[in-house]
């Protein structure tokens, strides 16, 4: 039986103004749903521009609560019911003083909130000083199921952990959706860019393979200098975001993808009975794994 879904992927170039950012993303997922979009999701951290380049305490003011008296979530969820969309946004929460989660939230096509998600690798690397605001999460890898089918989240730095992805197909996601902020950084050498790129690309598609099901990824493009200034190798530091936003099949191939340079919404059309189609013809997802094998795996290194 087909069953048809349509995504629709808003890659945004995002500026200082929080308010301006967030209208033009509920204008995506307005511009979507009159193109038929059935399932929207944004960019990773989609109000602001990518604030983890420095640490700066200030920069917590940007978090938000998530839940019933969350101004946000209201109007996410007014507008999913409104559209008969289902919403995928990703937030900067704050869960109290002090402790911040990089999060997720899924409003069902009918408004009705049906959980969050909140990234649980977070990196510390140059340009990327995540860990100075955000607590792992602690919700495991949850499965929502939505009007439209099964649904699975990651956030950015998850994406390269094949264990998340399997423990999400293990649950009985159809698609896992990837909001990311990730580019080309002033330290970086071109070379070595473009091989991480090619390699953010590989892993993800890896990803649908392995598990027989669709992945979509959305990233933020443009260039945000860092308010850091100059860095190495730059007259301005920063991060060129490479935007290039894809879905893959469970066979691995890209079926749509987005421009490296301009803001864009990505729409595509995925069956999700392939999804059973290709568990059925191969058996590597599920049964064939040989856990009692694993054990392996809940060790940091096996030295």
């Amino acid at each position: 039986m087909d069953r048809t879904v349509k995504l629709a992927l808003i890659q945004m170039r995002c500026g200082d103004d929080i308010g301006e950012n967030y209208r033009r993303a509920m204008e995506g997922i307005r511009e979507a749903a009159a193109e038929g979009a059935q399932v929207v999701c944004t960019q990773e951290l989609f109000k602001s521009r990518y604030f983890c380049q420095t640490e700066d305490r200030d920069n917590f003011d940007l978090a938000e609560a998530v839940g019933p008296e969350s101004e946000t979530l209201r109007e996410l969820s007014s507008t999913a019911a409104e559209l008969g969309v289902v919403i995928v946004a990703s937030l900067f929460e704050k869960r109290a003083v002090g402790l911040y989660h990089n999060t997720t939230v899924v409003v069902d096509a009918d408004g009705s909130f049906l959980g969050r998600y909140r990234k649980m690798h977070i990196p510390d690397d140059p340009g990327y000083y995540e860990k100075f605001y955000f607590t792992p999460g602690d919700l495991g890898y949850p499965v929502f199921k939505t009007r439209y089918g099964r649904v699975s989240i990651l956030i950015c730095w998850d994406q390269w952990f094949p264990e998340a992805a399997r423990l999400a197909a293990l649950s009985g996601a159809e698609l896992i959706l990837i909001p990311t902020a990730i580019g080309y950084s002033s330290i970086e050498d071109s070379a070595g860019a473009e091989a991480y790129r090619d390699g953010w690309e590989i892993v993800q598609r890896g990803h649908a393979v392995a598990n027989a099901l669709y992945v979509a990824a959305v990233n933020r493009v443009g260039f945000e200098a860092s308010p850091a200034g100059p860095g190495p190798g730059s007259p301005q530091g920063g991060i060129d975001f490479w935007g290039s936003s894809f879905v893959a099949d469970p066979d691995g191939q890209i079926v749509a993808q987005a421009s490296a340079d301009e803001a864009e919404l990505l729409m595509c059309s995925v069956d999700l009975s392939v999804v059973d189609r290709v568990r059925k013809r191969f058996s590597f997802p599920f049964r064939d794994r040989r856990v009692d094998s694993y054990m392996g795996l809940v060790n940091l290194y096996n030295d």
